[in-house]
């Protein structure tokens, strides 16, 4: 794969099979030989938590990466020498520096008196994230209110509000503001020494949306909600990019392999 070192991936509706979809079975097997065999590293980025991330690991029998991007870019683990992952240090600071005395905890406090948002499991939580459920028909009114109390109290956090493509329940986030999956994944590749040229991206959500039109070579499964497309098709020609954009035909796993065969076999260097 020319110039291609990475394999950086969302997990849920990407990376992962679909349920019941035994092409995405095949093909994960494929994949994973294909990673192997081309020497790529693989690293996960994802709105999980690093305990779920495992689970997911374990459960659907996926390669477990030296690197992981956890709870929407607000968390980076690798691999540690005794086995498991540690957090990375460093990265942990940078976000401190971005809160300062603002934590999760003040936060919590600031829109406890909300009754239409329920907090997420605490595994769902983060040092620097802040998970609620709500009503998706209330999900647009609630975003705004809740920017505009972040807005008045100076925090330094936005919202990230999106809806459950599995349960239908509407989703609020807290995330150091401008901190996203994208934001992580660029200190990522500047904390490894990496080129963005190496890098191919894929995922299929709204907060991928970020890193999928950021300049990396990137790919959208076809289970993907149609805006995402969209959108991402748009922002690529504005940029002028070419060949740095795949809209798979086929759904998660299957549409992952599909695009980095796509890499693969493109005969030129994606232009500036």
């Amino acid at each position: 794969m020319q110039n291609v070192s990475v394999l950086a991936t969302d997990m849920d509706g990407t990376f992962i099979p679909l349920e019941g979809n035994e092409e995405n079975r095949r093909d994960l097997e494929i994949l994973c030989h294909e990673l192997q065999k081309r020497g790529l590293e693989l690293v996960y980025v994802t709105g999980r938590h690093y305990e779920l991330v495992l689970d997911a690991i374990r459960s659907h029998s996926l390669p477990e990466p030296r690197w992981l991007v956890c709870d929407v870019g607000t968390s980076i683990y690798e691999s540690a020498p005794d086995g498991g992952h540690r957090t990375v240090a460093a990265y942990d600071k940078h976000l401190a520096e971005i809160v300062g005395r603002i934590h999760v905890g003040v936060l919590q406090e600031l829109f406890s008196s909300v009754s239409e948002l329920r907090i997420q499991e605490h595994e769902k939580q983060g040092q620097f994230k802040l998970s609620y459920y709500c009503d998706a028909e209330a999900l647009g009114p609630l975003n705004a209110g809740v920017s505009q109390t972040l807005q008045d109290s100076r925090a330094p956090y936005r919202v990230i509000a999106s809806v459950d493509p599995f349960t239908g329940e509407g989703l609020i986030d807290f995330l150091p503001e401008g901190v996203s999956k994208d934001y992580a994944l660029r200190w990522w590749v500047d904390h490894t020494h990496r080129d963005e040229k190496e890098v191919v991206f894929a995922g299929d959500s709204g907060n991928d949306l970020a890193a999928l039109t950021a300049g990396y070579r990137s790919i959208v499964v076809a289970n993907a909600d149609p805006s995402v497309a969209h959108q991402a098709r748009l922002a690529h020609q504005s940029a002028g990019w070419t060949d740095r954009l795949f809209l798979a035909a086929k759904p998660a796993t299957s549409g992952v392999l599909e695009g980095l065969n796509h890499f693969a076999n493109s005969k030129c260097e994606p232009k500036p």
